[in-house]
């Protein structure tokens, strides 16, 4: 796994698995791009999601634009190999996700014509495991 999908440091290698239940608060709105894309439903986010995300956002692009990835995956995920008996401990840590919950923001688009932005993120919907829905910045007045 590439050095950048994962934390550099952890205090505790694995962590309890917790509920995600509840909408977001924080990281809910557009803050550094102009459009964005937003999860309606909670889930843990792989790694490879988010990098699968970025590849379909930069090759819909064309390297146009600037993009924004407002979630990291630091949450250890650990999993017991098939045909292993119960016991012995909990398991070694299978793959890394962010958590994500209900209404934060994924992904964020600068310096494209909205068309574009909505092609773009309609494509990385698709790699999703979450419904996800395309937002604009808000103007304050």
């Amino acid at each position: 796994m590439p050095p950048y999908k994962i934390p550099k440091r952890v205090k505790f290698r694995k962590e309890m698995r917790r509920a995600r239940d509840r909408k977001a608060t924080k990281a809910n709105y557009v803050a550094f791009g102009d459009y964005g894309l937003q999860a309606l439903e909670g889930c843990w986010l792989k790694s490879n999601h988010i990098e699968a995300g970025r590849i379909a956002t930069m090759h819909s692009l064309k390297r146009e634009g600037k993009l924004f990835i407002r979630v990291f995956p630091d949450k250890p995920i650990s999993k017991k190999p098939l045909e292993i008996r119960m016991g012995k401990g909990k398991a070694d840590v299978d793959y890394w996700a962010a958590r994500v919950r209900a209404g934060v923001i994924l992904y964020e688009l600068a310096g494209v014509s909205e068309e574009k932005a909505r092609e773009a993120f309609r494509r990385v919907s698709m790699k999703m495991p979450v419904r996800c829905r395309f937002v604009t910045r808000r103007v304050e007045v």
